[in-house]
């Protein structure tokens, strides 16, 4: 061989091999998924987002991401990517969900490369493949092809990178903001008695009345009231107000707490007639610590701590269980594993919930009340056992064993609703084939009529993330408020993705209907992990302003027993969840925008106006606010902080200016009232 030609081919082999030893196949799942941001839940590496083998049309794939709309994954390839290709689809875990729909979309430097159309549950997977040549940055997208969010279950399934130099990494969707530490703007409670919570209670008759008077101020505290209605007694020491009412009407009561250093009072008006949850419900929910871990022990000790920590003293009264107290259809964990009705048809709690009267007795105890979680499919989100064809003898259940509130989470019924229960003869469907929401009315309508049937009253919860507009016909149900939006996670996007968007409903909401943008996301929470939140300070304060403002139901998310300083701040200034029970029942809504900026403005009953000022921009944003004549203010105004409650100076409508320092992702919270 010419030793030229030899050199030159051994030269060309090594090139060839050295090329050939940089290319790479990487799984998208081998990346950091946790900088993938999504609209439920919690990105899950060869799984889906309820963590089931990935199964798209049938189909099971072994590798791959499942997430949910809306979600966004971006990608650093620094050019040295060839190719994508993945299996993409929406999982089979939400098949008969005819909310269930999505679509897939990849970008390339700003650029759209493929998009999937969209895609629903039960579809067979669609095959992506992208020429990366050049592209530097890729962003993995999944949105909610325009019908909203409920059940987008999402799959990029063999999701895998062909590269040629250098291997990808996630970034995160949002640059981290600077590190906030906790800060405590809500000054501490006077030793002198103060009452809070809301000035007006509703019941109807006939039915078991429980109102714990919240009070704060060194103990021990001697409760009185005035004109007290004949039916109704007052404990004196522990405040809780029980008995029963049998004539509609109303009530005019005066409050009084005192203690060795001094007195206070406050009217209190009892309205006895149709409507209850005259302000939002407060509470607490099992679902966004425990999840599917829940038990009696863990309700009971969140009761004791509602007591312990002190909210019961501002207002704070459900102590709610959520799903997975019923046996499900096919867990492998014996406490789950049992029959789900005896032999008459009444459900039957699982292990963990050996005694569910005993448990509600030993809330209502404690001066708090108790509520329970269904659906109205056979089976909960979890797979538990659900009310389907059992409606009206789970209602007559949830009465006689005492509980005050259900949560009714539409899951399971999507099956139903889209006809795809041989056995549900006789009943409207909703779907891809309705022509109208009478089918999405349909299930809470049978609830709602016997829960309205009981000798009790059951603040009824309608959960089905907005479909149909539900805040339009909730109230004809007798519903008590419902969802307008899927679920929360404690991410800024999820929180301000919510939060901002909900004036549409706004004009719906009224003593007694209230709009529910899901639960709170403040302290331990984890959804069965629990973590510290991951909102910043700024974000939490944001948080729970914006949902008092929206008048929403505050149902605290977090392990109770976990408190910390900073989050029990948050949740007992009474200034502020004044406005979240403010008895005009009028929620906020969006009176202007300014930049990142926006303004909320909510009426309250004494005549004053609440105004909240969110800052949506990664920096701190500075205003000489001048715009109050413009919102319809007159005259001279006093201004008061609400979460430090304390006055600033006053101002003119016509020619004051406000002050406003609002930190990134954070509000400034004020309440302007005619000056004296």
């Amino acid at each position: 061989m010419n030793s030229r030609f030899a050199y030159a081919l051994g030269f060309s082999l090594a090139w060839s091999t050295a090329g050939m030893a940089t290319a790479e196949t990487v799984w998208l799942d081998d990346l950091n998924l946790a900088a993938a941001t999504q609209g439920w839940g919690d990105p899950h590496k060869n799984q889906s987002v309820e963590g089931h083998p990935l199964t798209i049309g049938g189909k099971r794939f072994e590798r791959g991401f499942g997430t949910h709309a809306a979600g966004l994954l971006r990608v650093n390839l620094d050019g040295g990517a060839q190719k994508f290709s993945a299996s993409v689809g929406v999982d089979d875990e939400v098949n008969g969900n005819a909310a269930s729909s999505v679509e897939f979309i990849v970008r390339g430097d700003g650029r759209v490369l493929w998009q999937s159309g969209a895609m629903r549950a039960g579809a067979p997977a669609k095959d992506c493949e992208v020429d990366l040549a050049g592209v530097k940055s890729l962003v993995l997208e999944v949105s909610d092809a325009g019908d909203g969010e409920n059940f987008d279950h999402a799959d990029w399934a063999d999701a895998k990178f062909e590269t040629a130099a250098g291997r990808p990494a996630t970034v995160p969707a949002e640059p981290p903001l600077a590190f906030v530490a906790p800060y405590m703007l809500t000054p501490a409670a006077p030793a002198t008695p103060r009452i809070n919570g809301a000035n007006v209670f509703g019941v109807r008759p006939g039915s078991p009345f429980l109102f714990t008077i919240p009070a704060t101020g060194d103990r021990p505290i001697k409760f009185s009231a005035i004109h007290l209605p004949h039916g109704l007694k007052l404990d004196s020491v522990t405040g809780q107000i029980t008995g029963t009412l049998n004539k509609p009407g109303q009530y005019l009561v005066t409050l009084r707490a005192k203690n060795s250093l001094g007195e206070a009072e406050k009217p209190f008006r009892i309205v006895v007639g149709n409507q209850i949850a005259l302000t939002p419900p407060m509470g607490w929910n099992s679902w966004n610590c425990f999840a599917g871990a829940v038990s009696e022990e863990m309700v009971k000790s969140a009761a004791d701590a509602m007591v312990k920590s002190g909210l019961i003293n501002h207002g704070w009264t459900y102590i709610n269980v959520d799903d997975y107290w019923q046996n499900h259809r096919d867990s492998q964990d014996p406490t789950l594993r049992g029959p789900f009705r005896n032999r008459d048809g009444v459900i039957v709690p699982n292990s963990r919930f050996p005694d569910m009267k005993g448990m509600a007795d030993y809330i209502h105890n404690l001066g708090l009340k108790a509520g329970l979680y269904s659906s109205p499919g056979p089976w909960t989100c979890g797979g538990c056992a659900a009310s389907w064809q059992h409606e009206e003898q789970d209602a007559q259940t949830y009465a006689k064993w005492g509980f005050d509130y259900l949560k009714y989470d539409w899951c399971s019924y999507g099956e139903i609703a889209a006809g795809g229960d041989p056995n549900a003869k006789n009943i409207p469907l909703w779907g891809k084939t309705a022509k109208d929401d009478a089918g999405a009315i349909f299930p809470y309508q049978v609830m709602g009529k016997f829960l309205r049937e009981q000798n009790r009253d059951i603040v009824f919860s309608l959960c089905q993330y907005g479909m149909a507009d539900v805040w339009k016909w909730g109230g004809s149900v007798n519903g008590n408020c419902w969802r307008t939006t899927g679920d929360i996670v404690d991410t800024w996007k999820s929180l301000s993705g919510i939060g901002f968007k909900q004036d549409q409903a706004a004009p719906f909401a009224q003593p007694g209907n209230w709009n529910d943008p899901d639960m709170l996301i403040v302290g331990q929470v984890g959804w069965g992990n629990l973590h510290p939140s991951r909102l910043n300070p700024d974000e939490q304060y944001t948080h729970i302003s914006l949902w008092c403002l929206l008048s929403a139901p505050l149902l605290i998310g977090c392990d109770m027993t976990k408190f910390d300083d900073f989050t029990l701040s948050l949740l007992e200034n009474d200034e502020v969840l004044a406005l979240d029970q403010d008895e005009l029942g009028k929620e906020a809504m969006c009176v202007l925008k300014d930049g990142d900026v926006r303004v909320y403005e909510k009426d309250l009953a004494d005549g004053g106006c609440a105004l909240g000022f969110f800052n949506l921009g990664p920096a701190a944003a500075n205003r000489q606010f001048n715009q109050l004549a413009t919102l319809g203010f007159k005259g001279k105004l006093r201004v008061r902080d609400l979460w430090r409650q304390s006055n600033l100076p006053d101002v003119d409508a016509a020619n004051g200016i406000l002050p406003l320092t609002i930190p990134a992702h954070g509000v400034v919270l004020y309440k302007i009232t005619a000056a004296k």
